[in-house]
């Protein structure tokens, strides 16, 4: 694939590089860049989430979909808590450069979609972290900074205080039902925080959603130097339902995911049996990662980033008529829990089903169906696959304070409940 492809999208491309502007989102920005990857040390299942002053490191990675060497670049900069921009300079966050040169790519082997893997590492010897915070790192072609292809959003937390919480199914509004309330207490310790209702900042996402998110909390109540976040209406979370999986680590190994695997004598099709929407269905426990993958290959004794290859898997819901008060989606970190047209189903009236063709790595899925109402940002995941307040969701907490006269948002907790 060459510089002709990106110009036939141009179009594509214009409107995929909106998703670039605060607030920030992981993403890929251009149609030829796929599995944007990032895990801390190579753990697939850490949130993008580093110390500071430690030692850990966030490998990220992707694929360019063609064989052709390309000269990528990323900056990185400081933004709120609200993922908009800082107004700090790069000197004051960082050590050394806020820009680097991304060295190290290899081009696909064997694989029937071509493709050159790319990667780097924050922090590096030529860039380190000297404030906490959230952070965004934009990879960029021939220099051209105001036209990201790919966007990774991560933070950094100096840790200051505990945090503390429980999940339960009991709610203001109803018993043991559909719902999960999320109470949490945040412990102060000896930090000091002069005005804790008004310097602090919390935001709450349920298995790393956006769409979902809570922010701008108050504590209910303060005991000393402890805020109470408990029996708070703004906490209480559709339960929703485990996330389905399927595996296309192997073209040759089914799976009971899968209903058939076919090669076109060109490339690899994964057809998934029929999901139903079942709003009203019986809850029944299933292992998940809440909605993360990994990219894994049974057969491969070399290396999975360039081993791997691509298929396109088919999935297809049945239903008389689509819905028309809103859209499904496939939610998922596969797609960076983005509701866009990458994660959009359509509906299909000769066959009467949604339907959605992705181009995947080859690896382990999660994936859930999100109903998003017309007009609305916050989906649901009851319209279609019921809700339950026993699902196992994540809910992970991030602590900032800002000082009064402060001039940005240090990240001094970060907590996960489950």
């Amino acid at each position: 694939m060459n510089k002709n492809f990106v110009t036939a999208f141009g179009l594509c491309f214009c409107v995929l590089a909106a998703v670039a502007q605060a607030p920030y989102r992981t993403a890929t920005l251009a149609p030829n860049i796929k599995t944007l990857q990032v895990r801390l040390n190579d753990r697939p299942f850490d949130l993008p989430l580093l110390t500071l002053g430690g030692t850990d490191v966030l490998n990220i990675q992707f694929d360019e979909m063609s064989h052709d060497i390309r000269s990528y670049s990323y900056r990185v900069f400081h933004c709120n808590a609200d993922w908009t921009p800082s107004s700090l300079s790069s000197t004051e966050y960082l050590a050394g450069f806020p820009t680097g040169i991304i060295s190290e790519y290899a081009t696909s082997t064997t694989t029937t979609y071509i493709y050159t893997n790319y990667k780097l590492s924050v922090p590096n010897e030529d860039m380190s972290f000297t404030l906490s915070g959230n952070y965004v790192l934009q990879v960029y072609e021939d220099g051209e900074q105001d036209r990201p292809v790919a966007q990774v959003c991560f933070s950094v937390v100096e840790p200051h205080v505990g945090i503390s919480g429980s999940i339960r199914g009991n709610t203001d509004t109803e018993l043991s039902g559909r719902l999960q309330q999320l109470d949490f207490e945040i412990d102060l310790g000896s930090y000091a925080v002069s005005d804790p209702r008004e310097e602090i900042k919390v935001t709450v996402r349920q298995n790393n959603r956006y769409d979902n998110e809570v922010s701008g909390l108050k504590p209910t109540y303060l005991q000393g130097d402890r805020l109470s976040y408990i029996n708070n209406k703004a906490l209480i979370f559709e339960g929703g339902n485990e996330y389905h999986r399927f595996d296309i680590s192997s073209v040759y190994t089914g799976t009971n995911q899968i209903e058939r695997m076919e090669y076109d004598r060109q490339h690899y099709d994964a057809y998934l049996y029929e999901d139903q929407i079942q709003p009203n269905r019986v809850y029944i426990t299933e292992p998940d990662v809440n909605g993360r993958y990994v990219i894994n290959l049974q057969e491969s004794h070399f290396d999975l980033d360039t081993d791997a290859d691509y298929i396109n898997v088919h999935f297809s819901i049945p239903r008389d008529e689509p819905f028309f008060d809103g859209q499904i989606y496939i939610g998922g970190d596969w797609n960076y829990n983005l509701l866009n047209e990458a994660s959009r189903m359509q509906y299909d009236f000769n066959s009467g089903r949604y339907f959605k063709t992705l181009l995947l790595k080859q690896g382990g899925y999660n994936y859930q169906y999100w109903f998003l109402p017309k007009g609305g940002s916050r989906a649901s995941v009851e319209r279609v696959e019921g809700s339950f307040w026993e699902a196992r969701n994540e809910y992970t907490i991030y602590v900032y304070h800002r000082p009064w006269g402060g001039r940005y948002d240090k990240l001094v907790g970060v907590e996960t409940i489950e």
